[in-house]
C-alpha cells in the first residue's frame, strides 16, 4: 500500500523532523538476488535466518507467520508463485516497501507473502515513449533516477523509503500535488499480473488508451489500492500532455514552532481555522498559492509543541512573499520559539537519509487515522480536538492538516479511481509508541479521538460539505469495523465512493476467484 504523504513519515508519524517491451535504460537490476535457483524465485521459510529477518513490514504492531515468503525479481516469477499458492490454496498478500499502516499483508491467514523488493527497476520505455518504475523501486530511487537521467520527477510522498508499488497503487501524492495533481494523474500504464476463472496466472498490460480492451484494469489502478485485482509488476508514467514534470532545482522550506503553553481553545481553534480557511481560499488549479505545500502538526498537549511547515519550488515567481504571507496568515495573534526559512536542493530534501522512519529503531508502532477535508473544521470538531489534544493518555499522539487541492482537484471524479476530487486537505490522526503493552492504551486514545471528531456523522467521515471520506493508502480497517464505524457506509464506500461500483465490477472481471483481498478489500460486483 504504503504512505503517500508529502509529510516525511518521520513528520507524519513522530513529529520529530520538518523537514516491457521497447528499449529500456535505467537504474535497478532485475534477477539480482543472491541465493535464487536460476530463473526462480527465492523460497524462504519459517527456520531459514532470512525469515524474521524479512518477515516484518515497517509497523511493528503487525506480523503475519505466513508458510513461505517468495522474494521475487520479475513478472514471469510472480506468475508462477501466484500459480502455485492458487493450486496449493494458500492466501496471497503482496508487499514492496513494507509501508502499510494496517496489517494488510500481515493478516492471519496470509500463506505466501510476495516479497517484490527485487523488483526495483526504473528507466525509461522508448516504444511507449513513458518511465518505467517497477514496484519495489523506493521513491527515493525513483526521484534520484529520474533526476539523474532525465530531469524530471513524478509529485509523489516525502518518504524516500516507501515502495513504489502500492503508494502509485492508492493515487500517491506529496510536496509537489497541489501544482501537479496525484501521482496517477501521470500513470499511462501498468502491468499486472492477474487470476482467471481457470485459476491460472498471466501476465496482463492495461494502459489509458481509449481504445484498450484492458483499461478498465488501467482505471482500477489509478487509486484503487493495491492487493485488490492483482500484482502490478510495472508502471508506466506519463502525463497527458507528454513527458513528466520538470525537476525543481531547489525547495525553500519555512518552518515555524510554538510552545504549547501558549494556547487556549480559543487560539488552537483560531489557528486550526486560519490554516483550513487559507486552503478554501487557495486550492483552485492553476493559482500561483498552489505551488504552497503546507503542514501544521499539532501534537497533544502533552507533547509541548505545534509546528507549521510550508515548502514550495524556489523558482516559484514571487514565491517568498506567497510563504510570508501564508504564515503571517495563519499564526497571527501567536509568538513562535523556532522559525527559520532555508533554501535547499530538491533532490536533497526528498531523499534524505532516515526520513522515511518513524521514531528509532526500536520505536515502530504505530496507529493511524485520516480524512479527506473540503474546508476547514466545523466548530463541533474543533472543540473535540481541543478535548482529546488535552486530555490524559495521549502523551503520544497528534494531529496533521496537509494541504491537498490544487492541480489535484483539475481532475473529475470518475477519470481516475480517487473519488475526492474537490478537497483541499487530508487531516491525520495517529499516535506512535515502543512496546506491546502499550498498545491498548495508543489504541484506544487515537480511536476516541477520531470518534470524537467525526461524531455527528457516526464516528467516521461520511461525505457531507466539510469531510469527504478517506485516503486508502492510509488505510485504517476501523472503518470496516461497526464498533467504531457506526454510520452504515461501508469503509469501501468511504474511500471510493461513487467509484465504488465500477471498482467492484473491475474486481468481478480480472479476479473472479477473489484470489487478491485483505480486511478492506474491494468486494466484486
Amino acid at each position: 500500500m504504503g504512505n503517500s504523504g508529502g509529510v516525511s513519515r518521520r513528520a507524519l508519524m513522530a513529529g520529530a523532523g520538518v523537514v516491457a517491451a521497447g528499449g529500456l535504460i535505467g537504474q535497478g537490476r532485475a534477477g539480482a538476488v543472491p541465493g535464487a535457483a536460476q530463473g526462480g524465485a527465492v523460497k524462504i521459510v519459517p527456520g531459514d535466518v532470512r525469515y524474521e529477518n524479512l518477515l516484518r513490514g515497517n509497523n511493528f504492531r503487525f506480523a503475519g507467520r505466513p508458510d513461505e515468503i517468495r522474494v521475487v525479481t520479475e513478472a514471469r516469477q510472480v506468475a508462477e508463485a501466484v500459480d502455485e499458492a492458487v493450486r496449493a490454496g494458500r492466501r496471497i498478500a503482496v508487499r514492496s516497501g513494507g509501508h502499510c499502516f494496517e496489517n494488510l499483508t500481515a493478516g492471519a491467514g496470509v500463506r505466501t507473502l510476495l516479497d517484490l523488493s527485487g523488483m526495483d527497476h526504473v528507466g525509461f520505455d522508448e516504444r511507449r515513449k513513458a518511465f518505467e518504475v517497477q514496484p519495489g523501486a523506493t521513491l527515493g530511487q525513483v526521484y534520484r533516477t529520474l533526476c539523474a537521467g532525465w530531469g524530471v520527477t513524478i509529485p509523489g510522498g516525502g518518504c524516500p523509503e516507501v515502495g513504489a508499488g502500492g503508494h502509485i497503487a492508492g493515487g500517491g501524492y506529496g510536496p509537489l500535488s497541489r501544482r501537479y495533481g496525484a501521482v496517477v494523474d501521470h500513470l499511462y500504464g501498468v502491468e499486472v499480473v492477474v487470476v482467471g476463472k481457470d485459476g491460472k496466472a498471466r501476465v496482463v498490460t492495461a494502459t489509458r488508451e481509449d481504445d484498450d480492451p484492458h483499461r478498465e484494469l488501467w482505471w482500477a489502478h489509478t487509486g484503487g489500492g493495491g492487493g485488490n485485482f492483482g500484482v502490478v509488476t510495472r508502471y508506466w508514467l506519463r502525463s497527458p500532455q507528454g513527458g513528466l514534470p520538470p525537476v525543481p532545482q531547489n525547495m525553500v522550506q519555512h518552518v515555524v514552532f510554538w510552545d504549547w503553553g501558549q494556547f487556549t481553545e480559543e487560539k488552537l481553534g483560531g489557528l486550526l481555522t486560519r490554516f483550513g480557511t487559507w486552503h478554501e481560499r487557495h486550492s483552485a488549479p492553476g493559482v500561483p498559492e498552489a505551488g504552497l505545500y503546507g503542514i501544521l502538526e499539532v501534537k497533544h498537549q502533552a507533547g509541548g509543541i505545534v509546528m507549521l511547515a510550508v515548502q514550495a519550488d524556489a523558482g516559484l515567481p514571487g514565491v517568498d512573499a506567497m510563504i510570508t504571507e501564508f504564515v503571517r496568515g495563519v499564526s497571527e495573534g501567536l509568538t513562535p520559539v523556532f522559525e527559520v526559512r532555508k533554501t535547499t536542493p530538491w533532490l536533497h530534501r526528498m531523499t534524505w537519509p532516515g526520513t522515511g522512519e518513524p521514531g528509532d529503531v526500536l520505536t515502530r508502532r504505530y496507529k493511524i487515522k485520516a480524512a479527506y477535508l473540503r474546508r476547514a473544521f466545523a466548530p463541533g470538531q474543533v472543540k473535540a480536538l481541543w478535548r482529546n489534544l488535552t486530555n490524559a493518555g495521549g502523551q503520544n499522539g497528534s494531529v496533521l492538516l496537509i494541504g491537498y487541492g490544487g492541480q489535484a482537484n483539475a481532475v473529475r471524479a470518475q477519470d481516475t479511481a480517487i473519488a475526492q476530487r474537490d478537497v483541499v486537505m487530508k487531516a491525520v490522526y495517529q499516535s506512535i509508541w515502543g512496546e506491546e503493552q502499550e498498545d491498548a492504551a495508543n489504541l484506544a486514545w487515537v480511536r476516541e479521538l477520531y470518534r470524537d471528531v467525526y461524531a455527528d456523522t457516526g464516528g467516521v467521515p461520511v461525505p457531507n460539505d466539510v469531510n469527504d471520506g478517506s485516503y486508502i493508502n492510509y488505510a485504517d480497517a476501523d472503518l470496516a469495523d461497526p464498533a467504531w464505524n457506526t454510520s452504515g457506509v461501508s469503509a469501501q464506500r468511504l474511500y471510493y465512493k461513487d467509484n465504488y461500483p465500477r471498482l467492484q465490477r473491475v474486481k468481478a472481471r480480472w479476479d473472479p476467484r477473489g484470489v487478491f483481498t485483505h480486511s478492506l478489500a474491494v468486494e466484486p460486483g
